[in-house]
């Protein structure tokens, strides 16, 4: 399978901190990365940097063979982010907050069917202050998913689940993946690495 994500020597730094040191790796097109390591070792800056989000100090990132620093707008239309912390306009309820997001990509989408892929069709008219821990992450997902994206990219998405909600998120996760999309996770959990 070709690479979709090409990172060469991938560099940022802060004054004299280096928070990620020449980092090169690929993903191939349709697989699941994860990228491990502690909270502070720059996963989420490395994610940042691929996404167009944060300047890389030095190296390149190419996204399905277009560069993130010359053609940043392009890419952000193949991805999908969601990030560690989201925070959503309080008075729309979960079907309108998707609607709210695919009207950002000028784009139509099945509201329902987007839900109920994310085992939230029942929770359309709810708020989000109302989800559990775990509903909140897949709506976060979903909110990534609205564009129809070529690469997910999932920061630490596991993180403050109980053990049944990291079970649930894994299994979706997984049939994300079986419908084509490349997802690319950063977590500080050796087992799910």
């Amino acid at each position: 399978m070709p690479s979709i994500i090409e990172v060469q020597e991938l560099t940022k730094q802060y004054g004299n901190f280096t928070a990620v040191d020449h980092i090169s790796f690929s993903v191939k097109t349709g697989e699941l990365f994860g990228i491990l390591g502690p909270n502070g070792a720059g996963k989420t800056t490395t994610l940042e940097m691929i996404e167009g989000l944060k300047a890389m100090t030095s190296g390149s990132v190419m996204v399905d063979g277009h560069d993130v620093r010359r053609e940043t707008r392009r890419v952000k239309s193949l991805i999908g982010v969601q990030l560690q912390a989201s925070a959503f306009f309080d008075g729309l309820n979960l079907a309108e907050l998707l609607e709210t997001f695919a009207a950002l990509y000028g784009r139509s989408i099945d509201v329902m069917a987007l839900l109920e892929s994310l085992q939230l069709s029942d929770k359309a008219k709810n708020r989000v202050k109302s989800l559990s821990g775990g509903q909140k992450q897949r709506l976060s997902i979903a909110v990534a998913l609205v564009n129809d994206p070529k690469v997910l990219f999932l920061d630490e998405p596991t993180t403050g689940l109980d053990p049944q909600a990291r079970r649930n998120l894994w299994d979706l996760i997984r049939g994300i993946q079986g419908r084509g999309k490349t997802i690319v996770l950063t977590t500080h959990y050796m087992e799910e690495a």
